[in-house]
């Protein structure tokens, strides 16, 4: 069985979006993947030419006034010359955000990162995880300590820098990679078996 290939194709503004992209590669590492780190900003064709032949596209960038930036924006657009040959169809797709805001309309960019992939005809991996940090037993420090379910998300305060994206953020962000890679994995094996 081959190894899966993970490629998170991110935009960071300020650096705090480049640490959990730093966080899913090394989850995904973990699990057994190939990962590329791909800065939408700066893309080149040998990085199209990476996304083209990934197993999975992690999408990621910070939540601006609602939704992703307008670097992804840009992406989101240019990667309409897939769309035309559905060449990302049946891949796997993941998303994780950053915000000041505990909500921030975080989930907003999620869903933009959804649809971009139901446009190209990819299979949305979600985070898998409970709620952390929604009890009185609770901690801060729980695993998806903000309660989202779509991907993995991220607070930081808009007056720290990259430093201070919370742990509990970098390690949900880790179990995303883990999860995409074992989803890989394992539509990897259904096609060796179809």
């Amino acid at each position: 069985m081959t190894t899966p290939v993970v490629s998170i194709a991110y935009h960071s503004g300020h650096g705090h979006t480049a640490v959990l992209a730093e966080a899913v590669r090394a989850g995904a590492v973990e699990a057994g993947a190939e990962v590329h780190l791909i800065t939408v900003d700066e893309i080149t064709d040998e990085q199209w030419a990476a996304l083209d032949a990934s197993d999975a596209i992690v999408f990621g960038s910070p939540t601006y006034m609602g939704t992703a930036s307008g670097a992804f924006h840009a992406f989101a657009e240019a990667s309409s010359k897939r769309w035309f040959g559905q060449d990302w169809r049946d891949k796997l797709a993941a998303g994780f955000t950053n915000s000041g805001s505990k909500s921030g309309d975080k989930l907003h960019t999620l869903q933009f990162f959804q649809v971009l992939a139901g446009q190209h005809g990819m299979h949305w991996v979600n985070l898998g995880l409970h709620p952390g940090w929604n009890s009185s037993s609770a901690s801060e420090h729980d695993l998806n300590r903000l309660g989202f379910f779509a991907g993995a998300a991220a607070q930081t305060n808009v007056d720290e820098g990259p430093e201070a994206v919370h742990k509990a953020d970098i390690a949900t962000a880790e179990h995303l990679g883990r999860r995409v890679t074992e989803t890989a994995r394992t539509f990897r094996r259904g096609n060796a078996a179809a």
